[in-house]
């Protein structure tokens, strides 16, 4: 049996060779990956180099050699960006976009049969999900957004479907004291989503009250990004967003049901206070003066 070390790379190898990491015509399109990838981002929308680099993880010497290739092949245009000349700008030439669309064809084709010849479909796309979130963990940043936003409604749905499986009693959000959206938003709260390459894996929202402290709700996390802090990081962005809005105390509820919010609660300075609220759900209650 293979020890832990060389299962992982066993995997790196398999995934390597599937995604054409080593050939130097990915996809059949005439150009090895790195360059592919640079042209991905553009046609995905992200025009500042510098930020490109990032995402990609690439060092500037090599990001220069790429996207100079794609110069080259008459792909994409660099520019100097208005307000600041040290920043370029890159954008796809009508050549560019036909190529962009022909790997997405490509790709896109490609992800449907290998997900169609797999008996265990929602299985391998969990493990996809668990193993991105871990390799991207580093990269997923935390955004404001609006609580009617299509990324926090998934985010919301996912939560009260988790809380449905997991309260013996179930969860009806309509028994809920459902926080209103423009409660979260600011100037009278704030809703972060933490976004990982296009997914969402985890919201909580900072409802404002009437009273003289804010709640924090629907924190939630995905399954596959458990275990990396993310719940902190979520947290900790929501005592700061109420920081800002001058917001001293902050309470909240959960389930005995779910536990890992228990701790993580109790670990990070809230303190257990008597039942505040008549929402039929919660069972324990927190408060924490910031």
């Amino acid at each position: 049996m293979l020890d832990p070390v060389s299962r992982v790379r066993r995997f790196n190898r398999a995934v390597t060779s599937a995604v054409g990491a080593l050939d130097t015509s990915f996809l059949g399109r005439g150009r090895p990956l790195g360059a592919a990838r640079v042209l991905n981002a553009i046609g995905h929308g992200r025009s500042d180099v510098g930020d490109i680099r990032d995402y990609l993880g690439l060092d500037s010497g090599l990001m220069s050699r790429l996207l100079r290739s794609l110069e080259d092949e008459e792909l994409i245009e660099t520019t100097a960006h208005d307000d600041d000349a040290r920043r370029r700008i890159a954008k796809l030439t009508p050549a560019g976009k036909r190529e962009f669309n022909a790997y997405e064809a490509i790709s896109n084709r490609q992800a449907k049969d290998f997900l169609a010849h797999h008996s265990q479909r929602e299985a391998l796309l969990a493990a996809m999900d668990l193993i991105a979130s871990a390799l991207g963990r580093d990269a997923t940043a935390l955004h404001e957004m609006d609580p009617r936003s299509d990324e926090a409604r998934y985010c919301l749905g996912e939560y009260y479907a988790e809380l449905a499986r997991r309260f013996k009693q179930g969860f009806d959000v309509k028994l809920s004291r459902d926080p209103d959206a423009k409660d979260m938003v600011r100037p009278r709260g704030s809703f972060i989503v933490a976004m990982s390459d296009g997914l969402p894996l985890g919201c909580v929202g900072l409802k404002g009250t009437s009273a003289e402290y804010a709640e924090i709700k629907r924190l939630w996390v995905a399954p596959a990004a458990r275990g990396l802090g993310l719940g902190r990081r979520l947290m900790d962005a929501a005592e700061h967003a109420a920081r800002e809005l001058g917001i001293a105390l902050l309470r909240l509820d959960t389930n005995s049901a779910l536990a890992e919010a228990g701790q993580l609660y109790r670990r990070s300075g809230w303190t257990e206070i008597p039942r505040f609220n008549d929402d039929p759900y919660p069972d324990l209650f927190f408060e924490k003066r910031l």
